[in-house]
């Protein structure tokens, strides 16, 4: 399959690339936009501002000093542990499910949860600042009654994808579960 555009729950454009390995391997995904270097140059500029007004009545320059040490942290920090680049979704019927972070400073994040442990992957709704959104989730056996779920794996935590984009790769991911059962 192709890459297709979509867009995520702020209206933000994502697009999701889903790759047929064989008929019991697929991979999807889920690229959010790039870090915006007008949002970081408009939020630095009003620490800055602000500091510098904050300075020019208090004439007491560690203010100027933590502004810039307390930007450059908390850029660094939102890069390394906040903004995903991408995420991705590979199921392979018979092994299991394996979902990958991509974040903007190169570090990755890795789960991956075994066929035997997988109940179902199903869309959710929920409840978001007055509005519904859609989500996939792995749900989790419990291992002492297989037949009732011990936890919920949410899926393309950060990117937030819409409901036309969460049933295209439910229904790719619902043919490879009906193949392993």
């Amino acid at each position: 399959m192709a890459e297709e555009e979509f867009t995520d729950i702020n209206g933000n454009s994502i697009s999701l690339d889903c790759q047929t390995h064989s008929a019991f391997c697929r991979e999807f995904t889920v690229t959010s936009p790039k870090l915006s270097l007008r949002k970081v140059m408009v939020y630095t500029c009003f620490v800055w501002l602000f500091a510098y007004a904050v300075f020019f009545f208090t004439e007491n320059t560690a203010v100027l000093s933590s502004a810039i040490i307390l930007t450059l942290v908390g850029m660094m920090i939102h890069i390394h542990f906040v903004k995903v680049d991408h995420e991705t979704l590979l199921i392979i019927g018979s092994l299991g499910v394996q979902l990958s972070s991509s974040y903007a400073s190169g570090r990755e994040s890795t789960i991956f949860i075994e066929m035997s442990k997988l109940k179902d992957i199903v869309i959710n709704e929920a409840v978001y600042m007055h509005s519904i959104i859609y989500y996939l989730c792995i749900l989790i056996k419990d291992p002492a009654d297989p037949e009732t779920v011990a936890s919920v794996v949410p899926l393309f935590n950060s990117s937030k994808p819409r409901l036309n984009c969460l049933v295209q790769v439910y229904r790719s991911c619902q043919e490879i579960l009906a193949q392993t059962r």
